[in-house]
């Protein structure tokens, strides 16, 4: 089963992702696409990785995501990727056109192919205003296209908010 799930910062979205990796029962590998570039974000990261069991695999990739997926993913393998968002900046910030078209487009084709359990998670960035300066409704268009085309390849798509769980595609 493929899911995406949505949410804003600190809806609950990667703390559900989690609590269904667990159940699962299935050996998880979490692929983490954050980069620490100040202590804010290390601390961030610090708390997801107090959070996540030990028995985890911890794969840190900031860009070569759908290769990472394609290599680590198995029919009795939990893969969990946080998170899309983050992805989407680092490749934006490398101001390489073609790479982040070329990587875009390989998560695109490749999600559907792989076999065992995946969730995405990724920041909701359509809900609010248009945001000032080029890389910023830059960054937004590009993960709202990501969102949409993602939702039709994923069996369900959820929506965090407040810590809960909205079912948009695929309830339970």
């Amino acid at each position: 089963m493929k899911r995406l799930i949505l949410g804003g910062v600190r809806s609950g979205k990667s703390r559900l992702a989690e609590k269904l990796a667990q159940e699962s029962g299935l050996p998880t590998t979490y692929i983490a696409t954050a980069t620490a570039q100040d202590d804010a974000m290390q601390s961030r990261i610090d708390h997801h990785q107090a959070n996540r069991p030990a028995t985890w695999v911890l794969i840190e990739e900031p860009y070569c995501l759908a290769a990472t997926l394609k290599e680590a993913a198995g029919v009795e393998q939990f893969l969990l990727v946080d998170c899309l968002t983050l992805w989407i900046t680092n490749l934006l910030l490398l101001n390489d056109e073609a790479r982040l078209k070329k990587e875009l487009w390989a998560l695109q084709n490749l999600l559907p192919t792989l076999p065992g359990e995946i969730i995405l998670v990724s920041n909701e960035t359509g809900m609010g205003i248009v945001p000032m300066g080029e890389i910023n409704r830059r960054f937004c268009d590009e993960a709202g296209f990501l969102h949409q085309q993602l939702a039709q390849i994923c069996d369900q798509v959820i929506l965090t908010v407040a810590g809960l769980p909205y079912y948009l595609k695929g309830n339970n």
